[in-house]
């Protein structure tokens, strides 16, 4: 392949005094370009080169020539623009971005990128990073010379991320959320990939509008309708538990409750969101249970999709390398548009018959078939109505899951715990309301928020900013100059994330006990602290993150949490099946998942047997 580069240009003025010379006279030709046509009174003809006395320096004028150019020249060319852009870049991002203490790059390549993904604790290493206090235990503090509440990590091939620890940065921050900090280039691609252009994809004036089209699927009024939903699911586990502790001689039995909880979560939102069962509970063969399913048989991550998915973060093109992975995601897509497209189809039939006593009616499919026929302000196209219900298939069914199955580990870890809350349970009665599950039940309450706390779903939220924007700070600290301040720049382009994980169970927001599970802190007038009440998130947490991006079904996700948790509990009893110093790591289904060290999968068994 060869470029043609103009190789040189002579801009030659239409009348030109030389020295000792008569004004030389041009003459245009078709491309534009004016030749001299005398010279000296002698005549010139087109291709003839003269030569020109010019302030004592002979001039040659000549046509303008194409000379062909090697694509190796070419490349040359084009990687020395881009490295001058990138150096006019990184030279404005130094000027507009406060220069930030942190830790040093362990890897040229990766950054501390490598260090984060591999630990099985990257929550304690943001907190070690910003705390200038390291907690070795209760009550036991020592100084540490780490980098403050907000500080900057090395990334991918030189790229860098601020880190905000921060409640009022945080706050700052989640407030321009969607407007001045936007999705990363790789999050846009993988959501998109994953889910369409739906509410998780969408930004700025197209997520305000569908927000806005889904709010009322998520309102109180809707939500009390479905708990009835909830109460279904959760009392179809407890008969097929009652089936298997029957059939055993002990009157116990070892249930790998992650696999039921997946299957809990799957048909409520099945039937709560689209009126349609999947049966997963009933045991029914699901090809959508068995994809995602597919996801946690194997959570070992192999050296070539962790390289993939560290280095996409700069080339995002990388994620369509096909990774087992990325073909589960594939057919994980593939299959819930074959659902949803069918589905969509008989919701559209029936509101065009005017049914509108069905449960079809009245699920979120069936506000998102009449937001398609809204103003121009709240319409859905075809393509975000099936983008929605990939969200919420997805969202319902993973963070609900996970939440469960971390409260049954953790109850079964803490048999105080455990009895406490049967006790309040039963000696309430019967299965409670939607509006006696938000207010007249305390410890069930607290047990919930304390698992949301320790155990968030998304761990780690990034975005980029596309607009420079100073970040205010609760509390002076110090940049890598040596300077106190009390707020920072940050330049378009500035890579911005919040480590909820950390947050959460930060000892230095939520005080000493902070890593451990005690529920009663939601109780006590003490129980959390002044730093804890800065963070401006649902009860103090960042678990459902805040701003415009704040979780629109968190109450959907709560309600269920507590409804299938209070069923389970008023009528077995957990215990971990290894006794109670089991050990539990964390392995990838499609979020972060537990799993029992030593178990293959996602396995989290427990023995269960009634409560009498």
């Amino acid at each position: 392949m060869r470029f043609l580069f103009w190789s040189a240009t002579f801009v030659i003025p239409q009348s030109l005094r030389l020295s000792n010379h008569e004004p030389v006279n041009f003459v245009t030709g078709s491309s534009g370009y004016k030749s001299p046509s005398r010279f000296n009174d002698q005549p010139i003809t087109r291709m003839e080169a003269p030569t020109i006395a010019m302030s004592g320096t002979l001039f040659t004028p000549g046509t303008i020539t194409v000379r062909p150019v090697s694509a190796f020249d070419a490349a040359c060319i084009l990687a020395a623009l881009w490295a001058f852009a990138k150096v006019l870049r990184a030279a404005r991002w130094r000027m507009k971005t406060t220069q930030l203490r942190g830790p040093p790059s362990t890897s040229i390549i990766y950054g501390v990128s490598r260090d984060l993904v591999a630990s099985t604790n990257y929550g304690a290493m943001y907190e070690r990073w910003a705390d200038k206090r390291v907690h070795l235990g209760a009550l036991k503090y020592v100084p540490h010379a780490e980098y403050g509440v907000v500080y900057k990590i090395p990334t991918i091939l030189g790229r860098s991320a601020i880190v905000l620890c921060d409640p009022k940065a945080i706050a700052h921050f989640y407030a321009r959320d969607t407007w001045t900090y936007v999705h990363t280039p790789l999050s846009l691609t993988l959501l998109e990939n994953l889910t369409g252009r739906g509410l998780l994809w969408a930004q700025g004036e197209s997520h305000s509008r569908q927000r806005k089209s889904l709010t009322p699927a998520f309102s109180n009024a809707a939500i009390r309708k479905l708990t009835s939903v909830f109460y279904d699911s959760a009392y179809k586990a407890k008969s097929a538990w009652d089936a298997v502790i029957e059939s055993s001689k002990e009157g116990t039995a070892v249930i790998e409750v992650q696999n039921w909880m997946n299957h809990v979560a799957l048909d409520t939102i099945g039937i709560a969101g689209f009126s349609h069962d999947f049966g997963s509970l009933a045991g029914k063969h699901s090809v959508v249970t068995e994809v995602f399913d597919s996801f946690g048989s194997n959570p070992k991550v192999t050296v070539l999709s962790r390289l993939v998915f560290l280095l996409a973060q700069v080339f995002p093109v990388l994620t369509k390398i096909p990774t087992q992975r990325k073909k589960l995601t594939n057919k994980l897509n593939a299959i819930m548009g074959e659902i949803f497209n069918d589905l969509l189809v008989r919701s559209r039939r029936e509101k065009d018959m005017n049914v509108s006593d069905t449960d079809a009616g009245k699920s979120i499919m069936g506000l998102l078939v009449k937001a398609e026929d809204q103003d121009a302000e709240l319409h859905l196209s075809n393509e975000e109505v099936l983008a929605q219900m990939k969200v919420l298939l997805i969202a319902g069914y993973e963070t609900t899951s996970i939440s469960l199955t971390w409260a049954l580990l953790e109850l079964s870890k803490h048999p105080n715990v455990q009895t406490r809350l049967r006790e309040e349970l039963l000696s309430f009665g019967p299965d409670p309301t939607y509006d006696q599950l938000k207010a007249n039940l305390p410890y069930l309450d607290a047990v919930v928020h304390e698992i949301l706390r320790i155990h968030p779903p998304i761990r780690v939220f990034t975005r980029v900013a596309s607009a420079d924007d100073v970040i205010p700070l609760s509390e002076p600290m110090c940049t890598a100059s040596g300077k106190m301040t009390e707020s920072i720049s940050v330049a378009k382009g500035t890579f911005i994330s919040i480590p909820i994980a950390s947050i959460n169970r930060s000892t230095a927001i939520w005080g000493p006990d902070a890593k451990q599970f005690k529920p009663d802190r939601w109780i006590t007038e003490e129980g959390i602290s002044g730093k804890a009440k800065e963070v401006q998130g649902h009860r103090h947490l960042l678990t459902f993150v805040d701003g415009p991006r704040t979780c629109l079904g968190k109450d959907f996700a709560i309600t269920e949490f507590k409804t299938v948790l209070s069923v389970l509990v008023k009528n077995f009893v957990f215990e971990l099946r290894d006794g109670p110093e089991s050990g539990v790591e964390i392995v990838r289904g499609l979020l972060p998942r537990p799993r029992i060290v030593g178990e293959d999968g996602i396995g989290v068994p427990l023995r269960i047997r009634r409560h009498e």
